[in-house]
């Protein structure tokens, strides 16, 4: 079937190409800093990314583009999304014309308002398919219980892949609504700032749980706006990555929220990790898109305007809690 490329290797994409090696695969991992390409082959170890695991000897690493696709039968990308489309308009030339891609980056191209799905349309002929849903790399990478899912507009080719990635500890559901799927993933990132920021002002359980239900009724209302279906967002990649990102410690998001919420400039949060906080650009990209869309988001709107016009994360939460009253539903 020729192999997979996993281009990406931050700690999603090692561990997306940890997971597919289990299998037997024949894997080609893409690092695009060239010294760390050749201390992960020298090492087996990922030390910026996940310092602790082991990379099996059967995942081939390199730093040249076409090497890693020139044969691929599967492309999985896991690069951060805003740079997916310089990538792609280089690998594009090299991989063969059958080759499936599968997006594993959540987020929302600043400018161009686009998906990653939408990105790829635009600089590619392949079938392309999405992968999100609850999936911390450090868990899954340890093989603790991950359930993810696959969004695809070919049944057949969804129906493949999902038998290439599923394994024993890393189940798979497939989906027919891609830009459902991909906003659920990436508009939980600008909920798990504003959880952050709740949490770094200490407002308790309650601020908490009232932040993520009603984040969930802002990503359903822009993603029926733009054409999902509203079940998605009751699914992995809605609701199930919502509550993972916006209760955990170790989410990158969740993170840069309380650190706003402590005082802390953006750039100087930005600055601390290589590491992405996909969430940052995607709450600009959002807060236009609900603007383009007519579709009222009022925490998407108050975490654009923390992280980009210096507003106090208190007074946001002020300006939340007296908004005028309204239905629930």
């Amino acid at each position: 079937m020729g192999y997979i490329a996993v281009i990406g290797a931050g700690s999603w994409g090692t561990t997306l190409a940890c997971i597919l090696s289990e299998k037997g695969f024949d894997i080609s991992l893409w690092v695009y800093e060239e010294s760390l390409a050749e201390e992960i082959r020298n090492t087996r170890i990922n030390g910026i990314y996940l310092p602790d695991i082991a990379i099996p000897d059967n995942i081939r690493i390199t730093h040249k583009l076409n090497e890693a696709v020139k044969q691929a039968r599967y492309v999985v990308s896991a690069i951060p999304t805003q740079y997916t489309r310089a990538v792609f308009e280089k690998a594009d030339f090299y991989i063969p014309d059958e080759a499936v891609i599968i997006s594993a980056s959540k987020g929302i191209e600043r400018g161009t308002l686009l998906t990653v799905s939408s990105i790829f349309k635009e600089i590619t002929a392949h079938k392309i398919a999405v992968i999100s849903g609850p999936s911390f790399a450090k868990e899954a990478i340890m093989k603790k219980p991950t359930a993810v899912t696959l969004a695809t507009e070919d049944t057949d080719t969804g129906l493949l892949l999902q038998e290439i990635l599923n394994t024993n500890h890393f189940r798979v559901y497939t989906n027919n609504d891609l830009i459902g799927v991909e906003l659920g993933g990436a508009l939980k990132n600008v909920m798990a700032i504003a959880s952050g920021i709740s949490d770094g002002l200490g407002l308790g359980s309650n601020a908490r749980a009232a932040m993520i239900t009603r984040g969930l009724a802002e990503m359903r209302r822009l993603g029926l706006a733009m054409g999902a279906k509203e079940e998605t967002f009751s699914g992995l990649s809605g609701l199930g990555d919502l509550v993972l990102t916006c209760t955990s410690t170790i989410s990158r998001n969740h993170t840069t929220g309380i650190k706003l919420a402590q005082g802390m400039k953006l750039a100087d949060i930005l600055s601390q990790t290589r590491a992405v906080a996909e969430g940052v650009d995607t709450a600009e990209s959002a807060y236009h898109l609900s603007k383009k869309y007519n579709v009222e988001m009022p925490i998407v709107e108050q975490v654009y305007k923390v992280l980009y016009e210096d507003k106090s994360p208190a007074e946001a939460v002020n300006d939340l809690m007296n908004r005028a009253l309204k239905s629930e539903f």
